[in-house]
């Protein structure tokens, strides 16, 4: 049979963590984000989420008729494909990176699990109808939602990556977490993570896109945290409450109050409880129950392995 040919489809925009934090930052503290280049990476050590990663892998490297790159004996193969060839373009552009693997999600982030859950459970009714009635594209549309990342994939990149010498970490709660507080300790110089929480977990610098195959198309970007505080001029507790109000895993937002709003309130009364203290519950209704204190305690002092 002739080899298929290996395509990279568009990597399916599968963002988590605080939302409309990004156009926040772009206005507010421009001087936080900036666009750079692997070249300006060289000699880094960068602590990598693969949290994402295996999922943009699984969903956007596959064959000509849609399908994902599969062994002889029918496994999938495209994490694996995906991480063999970015560990070898950071290495080749003399970054050093650390892979960090997710362990269990904190309790409270239990709520937005089930939720993500529920919609793949009706994107997998979606497929099933799209087999049955649907177009290639509907197919290959509702496949993506379907996805996601196996323990024993997970293990397999695991074991790939030790098989060629990279260092890699098993987080015991969060990803980005734990590549926050390598950054802190001084082990990395920055985070390459697609969620935005990671400058809520205080990581100095966060670099997104960081796996992207078409840098040209989804270009890398810098952000600061330091910057980011001195352009907002919040403290760092009041950046997490910001981000809390924003709209987080751990949270629900509150309806009606968008990003430009929240910040507003933060900067009149620099804490989420006097927010609520002075919010027109007619014009704002705060969701029951709103646990943004407990919500505080896992971006505050989240699972890790301590590294300072």
């Amino acid at each position: 049979m002739p080899r298929k040919e290996i395509i990279y489809r568009d990597r399916d925009r599968y963002r988590m963590g605080v939302k409309k934090l990004r156009s926040l930052i772009e206005e507010q503290a421009p001087k936080a984000i900036k666009n750079t280049e692997f070249k300006a990476l060289e000699g880094r050590i960068i602590a990598v989420d693969t949290s994402n990663n295996l999922y943009q892998f699984l969903t956007a490297i596959g064959t000509e008729n849609g399908s994902s790159l599969m062994n002889s004996i029918g496994e999938t193969t495209s994490h694996l494909q995906g991480t063999f060839y970015r560990t070898i373009k950071f290495m080749s552009n003399g970054i050093k990176p650390v892979f960090v693997f997710d362990g269990a999600p904190p309790t409270l982030k239990s709520g937005e699990l089930a939720k993500r859950s529920a919609k793949k459970k009706e994107a997998k009714e979606n497929l099933d109808e799209a087999k049955e009635t649907g177009t290639t594209e509907d197919v290959a549309k509702f496949s993506k939602r379907t996805t996601s990342a196996t323990r024993k994939q997970n293990e397999e990149c695991i074991k790939l990556l030790t098989l060629m010498g990279i260092p890699v970490v098993r987080a015991p709660c969060e990803a980005e977490a734990q590549c926050a507080e390598l950054v802190k300790g001084g082990k990395a110089w920055a985070s390459g993570s697609e969620d935005m929480d990671s400058l809520a977990f205080g990581t100095k610098i966060l670099l997104r896109n960081l796996t992207a195959s078409d840098q040209k198309k989804n270009p890398l970007w810098e952000f600061d945290h330091e910057k980011l505080l001195y352009g907002t001029g919040f403290t760092h507790d009041q950046f997490i409450d910001l981000c809390i109000l924003l709209g987080c895993d751990y949270c629900e937002s509150i309806r009606g109050i968008g990003p430009v709003r929240a910040f507003e309130l933060m900067q009149k009364h620099k804490s989420i409880e006097e927010v609520v203290k002075h919010l027109d519950p007619t014009k704002y209704p705060v969701p029951v129950p709103f646990p943004f204190d407990e919500a505080r305690e896992p971006i505050q002092e989240p699972t890790c392995h301590p590294c300072r």
